[in-house]
């Protein structure tokens, strides 16, 4: 097996699977959220500025004409006054807070300081990432060779990834460091492709929980070229589309991060980790490495990849259940019996090894990283490097070194002041960097030194 990070792939490689964007709500009901909420929702976005209707509505991302009659409400109540207006009818009244309003908003405020879109109900999410999981795009030989298109890995390899992704469950790759399991890992979510709708917020009794978040989720337009959501109905703005995501966490993982973050100032609470890739793929990377013992974070996954559903607590004690419709990929350069016991590795059923590249391999990676950098490749840089290097030293061949001496080369030949160019001068003078030095009181067989981590090339 053997991979690469020479160039771009691009999106269109991949088949486009997008779920159909929620139907915009036309009545305070089918937006599933109380009197009240509406009511808290409208103070709340007043209490920091006047605002149109119109302006209102854009706030909560939810038609003035579904609010129209709380805001007349809270006129009655005397809550909401209008200022001005800039053109007809109500939704272009400029309204603020009276007296009594701010006294209310500020009481609402004590509760939730949450003021944005309006929060979807947990049933209303629920259902849709259960369509979601139901809507899930079956991988053949043809797409997968797509989506990884812009890395090199044996058919044996894509053969074991294939039927893993179609499985929908969960897959464990092994192997020495530096042969590409992290950029294999988001791969995958390449190869699932597509996007979908998340919810800004979610609703939970009353209970407000943050799910957008620009850090994992790649926000799309809604009028993309060559997209299938062209329609004049219009869509539900408490939903936004996103890519399929592909959340990665590494060495920094706790097991905090995987139960709701409440906010005490807030008083609101943010989506666990995993809960932002619902629908796409989580992969855990250096899986051993974090700062909890492997087998607590294994016992918090046993009932998700069991049951495909998770359980979340409030700060108030109530537990609620949440579909886990996220293909987890664990990535690890350690062995896997030392982190796992035979109970849980049960539970993932597939198990991929990545294994170093053959030297034919390692060829095609060189050529391509030189051809990521504009440089002449010669097939004899490769023999070269593994008469001179590899075999006397005793150095196993990793997919992540062409890359590696290659981005050194451009270094080098900067710091020259030359156009980067491959000669054997420059490839000793990078060697020497890169490679371990022997000496007298180290062992014969040398070890490659060097970041053996992903560099994921963003189309």
């Amino acid at each position: 097996m053997s991979i690469s990070q020479p160039t771009a792939a691009t999106e269109t490689s991949i088949p486009e699977s997008i779920s159909g964007p929620p139907e915009a709500p036309s009545t305070p009901e089918a937006t599933g959220l109380s009197f009240d909420q509406l009511t808290q929702l409208v103070l709340k976005v007043l209490y920091f500025s006047e605002a149109t209707g119109t302006e209102i509505a854009d706030r909560l991302h939810i038609s003035y004409a579904v609010f129209d009659g709380f805001v007349q409400h809270a006129r009655a109540e005397r809550l909401v006054e209008v200022r001005g207006a800039s053109g007809t009818g109500s939704a272009a009244y400029q309204y603020a807070l009276t007296d009594l309003g701010r006294d209310r908003a500020r009481q609402y405020l004590d509760i939730c300081q949450y003021v944005g879109p309006a929060p979807v109900p947990l049933a209303q999410y629920v259902a849709a990432i259960r369509a979601l999981g139901g809507a899930r795009p079956v991988v053949d030989r043809e797409r997968l060779e797509a989506g990884c298109s812009h890395l090199v890995i044996s058919p044996r390899m894509l053969d074991q990834i294939g039927p893993a992704i179609n499985s929908g469950r969960s897959l464990f790759l092994y192997g020495p460091p530096g042969n590409g399991k992290t950029v294999i890992a988001e791969a995958i979510g390449r190869v699932l492709g597509g996007d979908l709708w998340i919810p800004h917020a979610i609703d939970v009794d009353g209970q407000i929980i943050t799910m957008f978040d620009p850090v994992n989720h790649v926000r799309r337009s809604t009028s993309d070229e060559g997209s299938d959501l062209i329609t004049t109905r219009p869509h539900d703005r408490r939903w936004v589309r996103v890519r399929r995501p592909v959340v990665v966490v590494g060495g920094e993982l706790t097991l905090d991060m995987l139960d709701l973050t409440f906010n005490p100032i807030a008083k609101f609470y943010e989506a666990p980790i995993q809960l932002k890739a619902n629908g796409g793929v989580f992969v855990l990377d250096d899986f051993g490495r974090q700062r909890v013992p492997p087998r607590d974070l294994l016992n918090r996954w046993i009932v998700p990849l069991e049951s495909r559903v998770d359980y979340l607590t409030l700060h108030t004690g109530r537990k609620f259940e949440v579909p886990f419709e996220v293909f987890i990929v664990f990535a690890t350069n350690l062995q896997p019996e030392t982190l796992a016991d035979e109970a849980f590795l049960r539970r993932i059923p597939y198990k991929v090894l990545a294994r170093n590249p053959t030297f034919d391999e390692f060829t095609r990676i060189f050529a391509l990283n030189c051809e990521r950098h504009q440089m002449r490749f010669d097939p004899v840089i490769v023999e070269y490097l593994d008469r001179q290097y590899y075999k006397p030293r005793g150095i196993e061949m990793r997919a992540c070194h062409p890359r590696d001496l290659i981005e050194q080369i451009v270094d080098l030949c900067g710091y020259r002041g030359q156009e980067p160019a491959i000669d054997r001068d420059v490839l000793d003078t990078v060697c020497m960097s890169y490679f371990l030095e022997q000496t007298d009181t180290a062992p014969a067989a040398a070890s490659a030194v060097g970041p053996a981590r992903r560099q994921m090339v963003h189309a």
